[in-house]
């Protein structure tokens, strides 16, 4: 019989726990939050410490009584949702709704989910923490005042159903402000200069020019260019310096939440959403043949890189047995964390060096093998040695004129034989593996060619999945929690689209974020933003407290609310004149904006009720609101690439010769219709509530349809074609679940 009880938040979990644990432990998942704000009112009293009004979730009924009842059986109570503010929460919920005077109610923390972290939990367990409990209910409460205060002002300035969020917000500001910086980017021209020489020892090679008189050179133009090709020409080239010296590349730390987005969006093209799925399908468990459900990766949310000493002695034990000598330092490399980083769970590492991504691949989905082995990879890398590199830097003397060539060799692989970090934008390391031949100093070369070559300065580049999360980890914005949910919603807001692998505002986007700025600079400013979740991490260390924090906020919050009430420009009322003519009354047509974004409408209104739907060049009736955006679809009229474009109904792909060709297809998302015997595809629509669906392309032949974004990934338990994206209330992410109601697999 069962003397004591596990509240864990996810089934998976449950599973996991129970394959550990004997019969003497009942185990509960709570499915996430229990309990949640109103959806239709602010549940926030202002006037009395910003006090919060919780509501029962309808859904989590059912839940609450099962754990009521399991409670009554028990003497022992262990509340262990994440290891994180939202679990304490939970924690926090649940202890309410079953805590009585007879029964102990404990707190556990299991950072990994292996049968020692558990047992160790357990026999050490701790009360709730308050001060991290009163800074989940402060996060809460920032976000419920801005959003649910700014989003109807947006209403009525723009249009219903515009949301503002304190952290989105900003975030969707970072995508604007670089744009502006694209557009506002003026090239400068400028040259490069490469010989090609030889020595006395073949082969020939290349060398740069990079000075002039000892100054380093800037050439501007192509008359300043070949002034000092005529003086090159006739020069004597010689050696003037070689350097030669080792140089050491050290290995990076194992993966926080942050890196491991960046790295997973870099190497592996993953979505931040998607890799923070798969990390919590492999911290909970996957079952691994007759061992049952494994926990093989500690908890996946974390800014630290610290590493336990028993982990540490794992791993250098491991890299002993599996590696020459050569390859483990004498001691074990201890990282430093940042100055804000909390230091409450180690990095993001596998959880025992027992299952080797190899060995255990035949057990896990493709996507969870290449994130495990990403982990596994960076976590024993990190306590290898560095890489050694022999690197040759040669100077060459041209008259006044300075040109240098470099080549690095390797010559000890250490770390790199297991990691390299993936590059950026596919940046190579020119240096690498380039042959110098032997020379010597003072040693004479042949000019073989000179080649000029002009190039122009370059913007900054837009954000991708990775550098915005490493922009938004930069400048303080959000924390490891937030950071993927952060990127979906400005998506999904369609305040940012996502296009070949780079953020662009969307019109409606940079409309909105224009207007918060001008009339809510101190909840749009970075600095300010930022200084608010140091604010977060001072209450949770019981440093400030939580009134003083949100009274501090509102006095400012208030002042800039009630001014933008009256002051923000009314966009709803605007009217910009376009050269169209009314065709059925003769007056001029004008761009207004309404629920469904901009139209062009009659002056005449409401006398004529003539419309129009904006199109990308504001001079044809084409039915798209967005600018271009050019697919590799082909057109199959005219031979011209299809564009995404933006109708009543949603996004779809128009030619982009219209109205030449007025040629469309539904948007392939890259998902076969389910049904059997259908040759259709999945694609996104809208329906006339302005949500988005998703539906076969066959549609009225075939009328299957879904809420639910599907995801292009097998169900592991059924087989059924896809799964699709829950989000989990309260909880800031999201599950893979199995739309087959035969299936009851959940993440």
């Amino acid at each position: 019989m069962c003397d004591s009880l596990i509240v864990v938040e996810s089934p998976t979990k449950v599973k996991t726990i129970k394959n550990y644990l004997g019969s003497h432990y009942d185990v509960k998942a709570t499915m996430g939050h229990i309990k949640d704000l109103p959806k239709s009112k602010l549940g926030i009293d202002i006037e009395h410490d910003f006090e919060p009004t919780y509501q029962t979730i309808e859904s989590k009924k059912k839940i609450i009584n099962e754990l009521k009842k399991a409670a009554n059986n028990v003497q022992n109570i262990y509340l262990a949702p994440d290891p994180d503010r939202e679990g304490e929460a939970i924690a926090w919920q649940v202890a309410e709704e079953i805590g009585k005077k007879n029964k102990k109610i404990y707190r556990v923390l299991f950072n990994d989910l292996t049968k020692s972290t558990i047992m160790e939990a357990i026999q050490h367990p701790r009360e709730i923490d308050s001060n991290k409990y009163d800074a989940q209910q402060t996060r809460r409460t920032l976000d419920r005042l801005v959003g649910y205060q700014i989003s109807p002002v947006l209403w009525e300035k723009v249009k219903r159903g515009l949301s503002a969020g304190r952290v989105q917000s900003v975030a969707v500001r970072i995508i604007c402000d670089r744009e502006d910086e694209i557009n506002r980017f003026i090239p400068e021209e400028y040259w490069h200069i490469t010989a090609t020489l030889q020595g006395s020892n073949p082969p020939p090679f290349e060398a740069k020019l990079i000075k002039k008189d000892a100054k380093k050179i800037k050439i501007n133009s192509e008359a300043q260019a070949n002034a000092i090709l005529d003086e090159l020409k006739s020069a004597s080239y010689s050696v003037e310096k070689i350097e030669r010296k080792e140089v050491k590349r050290f290995p990076l730390p194992p993966f926080t939440t942050s890196k491991l987005q960046q790295e997973a969006s870099r190497g592996l093209r993953f979505p931040a959403q998607k890799t923070m799925r798969v990390a919590q399908q492999l911290y909970e468990g996957v079952k691994i043949g007759n061992e049952g459900f494994i926990g093989l990766i500690t908890y996946m949310r974390t800014d630290s890189v610290r590493i336990a000493e028993e982990a540490l002695n794992d791993v250098r034990r491991y890299i002993n047995q599996n590696y020459d000598a050569s390859y483990l330092p004498a001691r074990a490399k201890i990282y430093k964390n940042t100055a804000t980083a909390q230091d409450a769970h180690e990095a993001i590492r596998p959880t025992s060096m027992g299952y080797k991504p190899q060995s255990i691949k035949m057990y896990l989905s493709n996507d969870q093998f290449k994130l495990y082995q990403l982990i596994w990879n960076r976590f024993v890398a990190s306590q290898m040695n560095p890489a050694l590199f022999d690197q040759t830097t040669i100077s060459i003397k041209a008259g006044p004129y300075l040109f240098q060539t470099k080549g690095s060799i390797m010559k000890f692989p250490g770390f790199t034989i297991l990691y390299n970090e993936s590059a950026e934008n596919n940046e190579v390391d020119t240096e690498f593996g380039k042959i110098i031949p032997q020379l010597s100093e003072k040693e004479g070369l042949s000019l073989l060619s000179l080649k000029p070559e002009q190039k122009f300065t370059q913007p900054p580049p837009r954000f991708s999945e990775a550098s915005l999360v490493r922009e938004l980890e930069e400048k303080g914005i959000g924390r490891p929690s937030t950071y993927a949910t952060i990127l979906s919603t400005i998506q999904e807001r369609n305040y940012v689209r996502l296009e070949g692998g780079k953020f662009f505002p969307t019109e409606l986007g940079v409309l909105v974020n224009e207007l918060l700025v001008q009339n809510f600079p101190m909840v749009m400013d970075i600095a300010f933003t930022a200084s608010l979740e140091n604010k977060l991490d001072m209450i949770e260390e019981g440093k400030i407290g939580r009134i003083v924090t949100l009274t501090d906020f509102y006095k400012l919050f208030e002042a800039e609310l009630n001014k933008a009430k009256t002051k923000m420009k009314n966009v709803k009322r605007e009217e910009t004149p376009t050269e169209h003519i009314c065709e059925k009354c003769g007056s001029p047509m004008v761009i207004k904006w309404g629920k469904n974004g901009k139209f062009i409408a009659c002056s005449n209104y409401p006398r004529c009720k003539n419309t129009m739907n904006v199109s990308s060049d504001n001079n044809s009736s084409q039915k798209t609101t967005e600018t271009q955006q050019t697919t590799a679809a082909i057109c199959d009229k005219c031979g011209s690439p299809m564009a995404i474009k933006k109708g009543k109904f949603g996004r779809f792909l128009g030619c982009s010769k219209y109205p030449d060709c007025k040629n469309t297809m539904p948007i392939n998302i890259g998902i076969k219709c389910p049904v059997e015997g259908c040759s259709g595809f999945l694609t996104e629509k809208m329906s006339k509530k302005g949500k988005i669906f998703y539906s076969c392309s066959r549609y009225p032949a075939c009328t299957f349809a879904l809420w639910d974004k599907p995801i292009p990934e097998p169900c592991p338990h059924c087989q059924y074609p896809f799964l699709v994206e829950k989000n989990i209330r309260g909880k800031g992410h999201s599950r893979a679940v199995c739309p087959n109601k035969d299936c009851n697999y959940k993440s």
